[in-house]
């Protein structure tokens, strides 16, 4: 009988043991693919949402004001070469391409940028500019033909950064340089034109690269893929991330094509740091370390720039110059090597010095004084976003050459007063407008203007001492038929009870009474008790009314200690106020914007030039008087000692209590500026106004070199002869006999004939100039 095996005891196959896990794997695998592919789609909406639409925020960017030059313009050579160089125009033999400049004698051409200026794009042009003394002689441009005027592109003094600090100025890919383009392909992925944003190629010669030197040489990495490692993804090292990098790539390079790729990464790729600004793209960096528009970069630039993607930091050309030359050069080898330049251009290349500016020419806190005015005026207009993320482009302003002057002015200041004790701990801080237009041209908020802090021109408010004094005298001279300038006022001692009880007891600086004086000299010569009497007599509300229609918006409480300013206002506030009085009574409230363009050059908003009457012409010319008198005869009068008798200037001295605020505010045709010293705690200081603000605001009309005020005299003003010790009428011959001006009607009669006493037994004008300075 033949027995059957039991299938039990049948020896299984091997095929049937698999099939089980197979099957398994299978339909792993395909929850994997479905997984995957979920992913992709994923991955995809994500390159497609964020690289479609709006690819960075950027950060408003902000400009000074164009400089215009046209005949007959007072400016001199060495100053519009400062503003050359500030623009980063090279100095050629023979200028040659926009954004270069050569010089000959008293003779400058250049080829200026183009720019899209609020009104419209101004094209590139050559332009000659024949200097004659401190004046611009003769403007002419292609093959000499006469020019009316030429307008530079302005200086980009700073921007308005969002929360990350990223920085950029966004480049198409048709404004790169020669060979930008070949060199960035040459030295990070030669395969690029021919991989799909994966190259295999450049992964095996990394990997060989790498595993026989023992260490990590070089990356596999295409352009691609580090676009989308900067523009999507983190730093992280993982298996994962690497995976999702490359897989992002092929999608990046499925929907866009390699010269969209390539722009992008041009102005994504970081190549430096500012403080803690990050630099992105070569459109910034261009700026960053040449001063130069990345159109104009030669070859040596472009090597530099381009090597440096590798470590910004470790080649950072101003902290490792050897670092970073080695590198450049050895970006030029490559560029031989591989038929992008040819091996004269590359010698001729590598002779070049780095030529990186000393500093970034873009820092954020270059003008932070300033940029902190602008913020807040734009602010009342837009939102922190819109300033911070849609690249507007905010025109000022700001001159970077007033600027330039008035910071040297504070610095040679300090450094020639370093010998007064305490005179280390005093701060400053400076505003200078121009009278007619109420244009705020340059602010400093720290004796370090670059220090980004506490900006003491917009919010230091401190008691203004004798600088309220020309609203008490404005106040008296509105009433011609009770005050002129030769008016007498008794600058005796007095004291006045207060609602509250107070005794009130004012006192001259120099702690003297000086009898009886003509009202123009009360303010010349800084008189507390004069003025104060005189305010007294007009009523101190009517006084702070004044205050208000000169500009000042701040409130003060009615007591007779505010006529000798101790109330506080800040520096611009002081510049609002006697901007009224240098523009002929007409009020201009300060601005520092004039224009706002979007990132694609549309018009969005204009700041425009407003104006108000607020006094009649002939009082504040009568002020003006009395204030030139403060510079000629006054505690102004050091000014002459270094300025020229010729110029004409107004102004006045402001000193408070125990000197610890020293102010000096004053005006010529053209420029006003109102300087502050003082110590942030309060204390004592070692200067009075005319020791220590004066000066700083002489040093800087010095440099300045301003144009003499010359106001016109009003319809309702005439001049009359008086004697200069009683203020009667004199004839224009008689010994002593000065002119003065008088609102129509309040002059004093013609006298009779020459000589006579002073009635009142005051001082000559001689006499009483010999007196101390408040």
């Amino acid at each position: 009988m033949t027995r059957t095996r039991s299938p039990r005891s049948a020896k299984k196959t091997p095929s049937g043991g698999l099939r089980p896990w197979l099957g398994w794997a299978l339909k792993l695998g395909l929850v994997g693919l479905v997984v995957l592919a979920g992913f992709a789609v994923y991955l995809d909406a994500v390159v497609q949402e964020k690289f479609s639409g709006k690819r960075w925020t950027i950060p408003a960017k902000v400009y000074a004001r164009p400089l215009e030059l046209f005949v007959g313009q007072k400016l001199s050579k060495d100053d519009f070469l400062t503003e050359l160089d500030a623009l980063g125009y090279r100095r050629e033999s023979i200028a040659n391409g926009p954004g270069a400049a050569s010089v000959n004698g008293n003779t400058v051409e250049l080829n200026t940028r183009g720019f899209q200026f609020y009104e419209g794009l101004e094209q590139a042009q050559p332009v000659r500019v024949r200097f004659s003394g401190d004046f611009v002689a003769e403007l002419s441009g292609s093959k000499g033909a006469k020019l009316a005027v030429v307008r530079l592109e302005p200086l980009l003094i700073g921007g308005l950064y969002p929360k990350n600090l990223e920085d950029r100025i966004l480049i198409k890919i048709d404004q790169v340089p020669p060979y930008l383009l070949e060199t960035l392909v040459a030295v990070e992925d030669r395969d690029f034109y021919s991989h799909f944003g994966v190259s295999p190629k450049s992964i095996a010669r990394a990997v060989w690269v790498n595993t026989s030197s023992g260490q990590m040489r070089q990356g596999g990495s295409t352009l691609t893929q580090q676009l989308v490692k900067n523009f999507f993804l983190t730093n992280e090292r993982s298996l994962s991330r690497k995976l999702t990098e490359a897989m992002m790539a092929l999608l990046l390079e499925l929907h866009y094509d390699k010269r969209e790729i390539l722009e992008a990464y041009l102005n994504e790729v970081f190549i430096g740091q500012d403080g803690q600004r990050a630099v992105h793209g070569f459109g910034l960096a261009s700026q960053f370390f040449f001063s130069q528009p990345l159109s104009e970069l030669k070859l040596h630039q472009v090597a530099l720039l381009v090597g440096m993607v590798k470590g910004p930091s470790y080649y950072n050309p101003r902290r490792y110059p050897e670092r970073a030359l080695e590198r450049r050069n050895l970006v030029l080898d490559l560029l031989a090597q591989q038929g992008v330049a040819t091996p004269e251009q590359v010698e001729a290349a590598k002779k070049m010095p780095l030529g990186v500016t000393k500093r970034g020419s873009l820092a954020d806190s270059s003008f932070p004084g300033f940029l902190d005015l602008v913020k807040r005026q734009l602010r009342e207009d837009y939102r922190d976003e819109d300033l911070t993320e849609e690249g507007l482009r905010i025109f000022t302003s700001f001159d970077p050459i007033l600027q330039m002057k008035a910071e040297a002015s504070v610095n040679d200041t300090f450094k020639r007063l370093a010998g007064r004790k305490g005179a280390e701990d005093v701060e400053a801080a400076m505003v200078v407008t121009n009278p007619e237009t109420g244009e705020v041209q340059a602010m400093i908020g720290s004796r370090q203007a670059s220090f980004a802090g506490f900006n003491r021109a917009l919010d230091a408010v401190r008691p203004i001492g004798s600088l309220i004094k020309p609203a008490v005298y404005l106040t008296a001279l509105e009433k011609p038929s009770q005050y002129t300038l030769t008016s007498w006022l008794s600058d005796e001692a007095f004291s006045v009870k207060g609602a509250d009880g107070q005794v009130w007891k004012p006192q001259n600086y120099d702690r003297r009474s000086h009898g009886t004086v003509f009202l123009y000299q009360g303010l010349a010569h800084s008189y507390n008790l004069s003025t104060a009497r005189l305010g007294l007599e007009v009523g101190v509300p009517n006084v702070l009314k004044t205050l208000g229609r000169l500009g000042v918006t701040r409130e003060f409480p009615a007591f007779p200690s505010m006529l000798l300013g101790a109330g506080g206002m800040s520096p611009i506030e002081v510049a609002t106020m006697y901007q009224t009085l240098a523009n002929g009574g007409f009020n201009t409230p300060m601005r520092g914007i004039r224009s706002v363009l979007t990132a694609e050059g549309e018009p969005l908003k204009r700041y425009p030039f407003q104006i108000q009457q607020r006094f009649d012409a002939g009082s504040i010319y009568l002020i003006q008087s009395a204030m030139q008198r403060v510079m000629r005869e006054g505690t102004g009068r050091s000014v002459y000692n270094v300025l020229p008798g010729s110029l004409t200037l107004a102004g006045k001295t402001g000193t408070s209590n125990d000197s610890r605020d020293s102010w000096f505010a004053g005006f010529s045709q053209d420029l006003l500026a109102v300087v502050w010293l003082g110590r942030d705690d309060n204390g004592k200081t070692p200067f009075t106004g005319a020791t220590g603000a004066l000066q700083v605001w002489t040093s800087f009309m010095r440099k300045a070199d301003p144009m003499p005020l010359d106001m016109p005299q009003p319809d309702n003003v005439v001049q009359a002869w008086v004697d200069s010790r009683t203020g009667q009428g004199s004839d224009a011959n008689c010994p002593g006999a000065v002119q003065m001006p008088y609102i129509r009607g309040s002059e004093p009669p013609p006298g009779a004939s020459c000589g006579g006493e002073n009635p009142a037994g005051g001082e000559s004008v001689m006499d009483w100039v010999k007196g101390w300075m408040n």
